[in-house]
């Protein structure tokens, strides 16, 4: 099994760490009779030599001695080993050795070859005693042993004969694996999910074998494939639930299982049936709602984290779905309703639906207002978070008992902003906050940052000498002042007023907040000529935050930024998309004349989706002068896609985003 192994210079070879000279010993101790042994080398393996998927000279080395334990029946743990081998073999990243290859990618495939080379061994597998090693042997085969033919009668005959559940369920995977990588022999396969999708199969394989064919051959789906889907998951259910209460033996596994009850099984069934309906909305929203109406807790947990992408990544009509998310929150199951709170609360208004259901679970337990970790500030309950997030004014009386205690959330001024002036009875109390923030801490803007949020959105006018205080700053010029001013004098020009700070402005004419202040002046004054030329200065900064913030000013000024004419077409006509928008929109404040504009407004629009909000601003106050870029409205509604779908870009934000862009359209006048 490791003849030759103390040939191999693994001291000169290398992996994550550094040298492979461990590696001998964590390849004898996969194979060894100690099941903690074991389990230390596979996390050796994956930890060093297959680290975050990357393949070393000594992954490779690796690799005909991993084939050589799986030919060993008396070896434990051969499934682990055969996964190990299609992950080294599947992966695309290497160590970046050969010249002109980027570091992380390889060049020459040698990894999925050293693999493909062994792989007749992973045809000696379907019959093996160990079910494990069964089950990671029926993608193997699909992947590396390059016989189409003979590869679907090993899954055909395996299929046959196989009588272990998860077994069935991964050769059913590897059928779908087959018909998309050998097209020309997938007939074959197809006709066996079909004959799976059907009795006397049982409902977690016939579900399974459904989301391969809606993946692979839609037009093979039973038109009723919805309800046929929420019948199989049911009777699935219900074939769990006995199995459990039939078992006679009772392990900890089992005990914490009752205690946690999660079926990743059953999720991965679902999730693969809603990835391949993709854009049928309407399908999926059914099939939600057949989920969410489970009698099993455990199935309308799984619907919960499956309806979170729906609404991410998809428009639709979602109220009934969202009532359903809403009807979870009185679920003994912690677990049911705290996935149902973390849903609702990035749906922000699109929650609505749920508020009543939101309102009973903040007002019957308010030990869910604030959420604590260990040695952090409390943070604001999620319960409470998304019925403030919906807009709805009964969030207002918890949020003003936190407010007068001793310790309120941080950023609880910022979900206050989303209920706008439905607050205004908290505006004493997020003065009485803000007039508290320590002038010259390092904290002072995370402290005061979500309270000026809102005491914008409030509109609190009483609050202007507790924004003077903090523009002040402390005495040595740092900690408030310069963490906020811009915040605190966009403040005062929202709430109107400007005028009393006019001193401290003039003072932040030389400073990085200059743009800000010079715009908080005009507004309190409407002399031009006191701050066009601090604007003009700004424009040519090489800040770009200072650029945007310039930009932006001057096309509040309209007509009298004329000078700025020049400087805003070269940043219009340049430079990252984010910053050509808004230096073309205050071109047309300014000018008036849509002609250079249009054109990066459609570029824009096209090349960087995160401009869409502001550009459907824009075309809004362009009026009919934005006629030219309706074809962009109508396509945007049209839309199944919400162009927000990329999660890592937006955060939370995603699905509120898209709604007011979609809000925007919908205003905007559509068409030729």
């Amino acid at each position: 099994m490791f003849t030759g192994i103390d040939e191999v210079d693994w001291a000169s070879l290398r992996h994550a760490h550094g040298s492979a000279e461990d590696v001998p010993g964590w390849l004898r101790a996969l194979a060894s009779a100690d099941t903690a042994e074991r389990a230390t080398a596979l996390d050796g393996m994956y930890g060093a030599v297959h680290h975050q998927g990357r393949v070393y000279d000594s992954t490779l080395a690796c690799v005909p001695f991993l084939f050589a334990m799986l030919a060993r029946e008396e070896v434990q743990d051969r499934g682990s080993i055969v996964e190990l081998l299609v992950s080294i073999g599947g992966e695309s990243f290497g160590t970046g050795g050969n010249p002109g290859v980027p570091e992380g990618l390889t060049g020459d495939g040698r990894a999925r070859a050293a693999v493909s080379a062994g792989a007749e061994a992973f045809a000696e597998l379907p019959g093996d005693p160990d079910p494990a090693v069964r089950r990671a042997a029926a993608g193997a085969l699909v992947r590396f042993l390059e016989e189409p033919p003979r590869v679907l009668e090993l899954l055909r005959r395996r299929l046959r004969a196989e009588r272990d559940d998860c077994v069935l369920l991964a050769l059913t995977e590897a059928l779908g694996l087959f018909a998309r990588r050998y097209p020309a022999h997938a007939e074959g396969a197809l006709d066996l999910l079909a004959e799976q999708s059907a009795p006397p199969y049982a409902p977690g394989l016939r579900l399974a074998a459904l989301g391969q064919l809606a993946l692979r051959a839609p037009g093979r789906l039973p038109a009723d494939l919805v309800p046929a889907a929420v019948r199989l998951l049911r009777q699935r259910s219900e074939q769990r639930l006995r199995q459990q209460e039939h078992s006679t033996t009772d392990t900890l596994v089992r005990r914490i299982r009752r205690l946690r009850p999660s079926d990743e099984q059953g999720a991965v069934l679902l999730r693969t049936l809603h990835s391949a309906l993709g854009d049928r909305v309407e399908d999926r929203i059914a099939l939600l709602t057949g989920q969410l109406t489970s009698p099993d807790p455990v199935d309308r947990c799984n619907a919960v984290w499956m309806s979170a992408g729906l609404l991410r990544g998809w428009r639709g009509a979602y109220a009934g779905t969202v009532r359903l998310l809403g009807a979870q929150l009185d679920s003994e199951q912690e677990r049911l309703r705290d996935a149902a709170v973390s849903v609702l609360a990035e749906l922000f208004d699109l929650a609505a639906p749920a508020a009543d259901d939101l309102h009973a679970l903040v007002s019957a337990r308010p030990d869910l207002w604030t959420h604590r970790w260990e040695r952090c500030p409390p943070a604001l309950g999620g319960p409470l978070k998304a019925l403030a997030r919906t807009g709805d004014p009964r969030a207002v009386p918890p949020l003003a008992q936190l407010l007068a205690g001793p310790a309120a959330p941080v950023g609880l001024g910022g979900e206050v902003a989303h209920l706008g002036r439905a607050a205004a009875a908290l505006a004493p109390a997020l003065r009485h906050r803000l007039g508290r923030v320590p002038l010259a801490s390092p904290t002072a803007a995370r402290l005061a940052a979500p309270l000026l949020t809102a005491i914008r959105a409030v509109g609190d006018e009483d609050a202007v000498p507790e924004l003077l205080r903090l523009l002040s700053g402390a005495p040595d010029g740092l900690g408030a002042r310069e963490a906020v001013a811009g915040q605190v004098i966009e403040t005062l020009a929202e709430l109107g007023a400007a005028a009393p700070a006019a001193p401290l402005l003039r003072m932040l004419l030389r400073t990085r907040h200059a743009a800000t202040a010079a715009g908080a002046l005009w507004s309190a004054d409407g002399d031009t000529a006191a701050v066009l030329p601090v604007l003009l200065r700004e424009l040519e900064q090489p800040d770009p935050d200072a650029r945007r913030t310039a930009v932006r000013q001057l096309a509040r000024l309209g007509p009298a930024a004329r000078a700025a004419l020049p400087g805003l077409l070269r940043l219009a006509g340049r430079g990252p998309v984010r910053e050509r928008v808004p230096a073309a929109y205050a071109l047309w404040r300014i000018d008036g004349d849509p002609g250079p504009v249009l054109p990066v407004f459609r570029t824009a629009w096209t090349a960087d989706p995160r401009t869409r909000v502001p550009l459907a601003r824009c075309l809004t106050a362009l009026g009919p002068a934005a006629a030219p870029l309706r074809d962009l409205v109508a396509a945007e509604l049209a839309c199944p896609r919400r162009h927000t779908a990329d999660e890592g870009t937006y955060g939370e934000r995603g699905i509120p985003d898209d709604e007011e862009l979609l809000r925007m359209c919908r205003g905007l006048p559509a068409g030729g």
